[in-house]
């Protein structure tokens, strides 16, 4: 078993493929964004140790140089899986196995879950609430479609991730604004551009595992804050996990495999619904992707079950052992988690937290600037000034919890205004 690695954002080390899969009988290739690579400081892996093969690419987003060297690599050393957990990569590694004639996810089963048009259209048809939606082709088009909804009016491109690309239009005149300001609706991969009606109420999401074909562990958990909020949000982003006697928890979990059974997928996914819960009590799909969930969710489904999606994702896929109880019955949480996010907001860090606090319950702690550094405002939702996970018999006593690690944050933190950081 040859097992070729698509990496294209986020941290190897926090990303162990060559851990995951020590077990696994044959070689480990990797490539890897050399830009990413160098966003989170690390060099990529030499080869001869964990991975027979590595490669560090450039443009990777946008080049054809990642899949040239895939198939050259995939007939050189006749590579039988391909593994991606990035979903930027999910197509190109579908598209890849298709050309090769490997198992695992193919395009069809993965453009549900990429295409947010397709995506609602297909839950919508199976009777499940989503936001009235238009795929715009024309300027046109949308100006009609904000007559009819209303604002706010939520923008975004139809294969988005990571709320990148993301705008929400309060008026009128904030959708004219955005017209004259060169809307491009004609160019080469377009039309991209997905409308939105504004659903009221909090965000949901659901996170979990299917291994051959069966959901075998899911749970919800809330957002205390708006997503699009990440560029000018400098407060505390607290996202608490459901108790299991909340009723909320089990509609969720109940619409969440509804929206799975209407998408369809491959035998062995992990999943990252988003979910709205209105003021009249309604649920209503934002979206769904098939892959693990952002920022600190791994490390949350973890300590509340006691396993890696991710791990447990890529294992799956090869046919490795997993954990012996994800075959039985679906487990309730050992634990209630939450999780307190600081983005990135302009300034220049004079003084940081000296070490990490001394609270029990502090269950993860990384803070992502050091003194000297120049910070601007967020970039995308994953832009963060510190990520933090706590533990707790439930929800109250997390979010307490979670308001102590801030106020000692935010209090041991120094920054200073710099002319032109934002």
């Amino acid at each position: 078993m040859t097992v070729l690695v698509l990496h294209h954002r986020g941290s190897l080390t926090g990303t162990p493929y060559d851990e995951w899969l020590a077990d696994h009988k044959g070689d480990l290739l990797l490539i890897a964004s050399r830009e990413h690579l160098a966003l989170v400081s690390e060099e990529l892996p030499p080869e001869g140790g964990a991975y027979r093969r590595t490669a560090a690419v450039d443009c990777y987003e946008t080049g054809g140089d990642l899949e040239a060297l895939a198939l050259a690599w995939a007939r050189e050393h006749g590579v039988t899986h391909i593994v991606a957990c990035q979903e930027r990569d999910l197509e190109r590694a579908a598209e890849l196995r298709d050309v090769l004639g490997l198992p695992g996810q193919r395009l069809d089963t993965v453009l549900p879950y990429r295409d947010k048009a397709l995506m609602k259209r297909l839950v919508a048809a199976a009777g499940l609430a989503v936001a009235p939606y238009l795929a715009v082709e024309s300027a046109t088009e949308l100006i009609g479609f904000a007559e009819r909804h209303g604002f706010p009016l939520v923008l975004k491109p139809m294969d988005s991730a990571g709320s990148v690309g993301l705008r929400i239009l309060e008026s009128r005149e904030e959708l004219d604004a955005h017209l004259a300001d060169g809307l491009d609706l004609y160019g080469p991969h377009l039309p991209n551009l997905l409308a939105e009606a504004f659903v009221p109420g909090r965000m949901c999401h659901v996170d979990g595992l299917v291994v051959d074909g069966r959901m075998v562990f899911a749970w919800p958990s809330q957002y205390q804050y708006a997503l699009a909020s990440y560029r000018t949000d400098t407060g505390g982003r607290l996202d608490l996990t459901l108790d299991a006697d909340d009723p909320l928890t089990h509609r969720l979990l109940e619409f969440t495999e509804q929206t799975l059974a209407a998408l369809g997928g491959p035998e062995d996914f992990a999943f990252h619904a988003e979910v709205f819960h209105t003021p009249g009590d309604e649920l209503v799909l934002c979206e769904i992707a098939c892959r693990t969930g952002g920022a600190a969710i791994r490390d949350i489904v973890r300590l509340m079950f006691g396993v890696d999606p991710s791990e447990a994702w890529v294992r799956a896929q090869l046919g490795l052992p997993l954990p012996a109880w994800l075959g039985a019955e679906k487990r309730t949480p050992l634990r209630m988690v939450g999780q307190l996010v600081l983005m990135k907001r302009p300034g220049r860090v004079v003084r940081t937290p000296e070490g990490p606090p001394d609270f029990p319950w502090v269950e993860k702690y990384q803070m992502f600037v050091a003194p000297g550094q120049t910070l601007r405002e967020a970039a995308f939702s994953a832009d963060f000034l510190l990520t933090a996970l706590v533990s707790g018999t439930d929800r109250v006593e997390c979010e307490a919890r979670l308001r102590v690690l801030e106020d000692w944050f935010l209090g041991e933190l120094v920054l200073e205004p710099v002319d032109g950081a934002a």
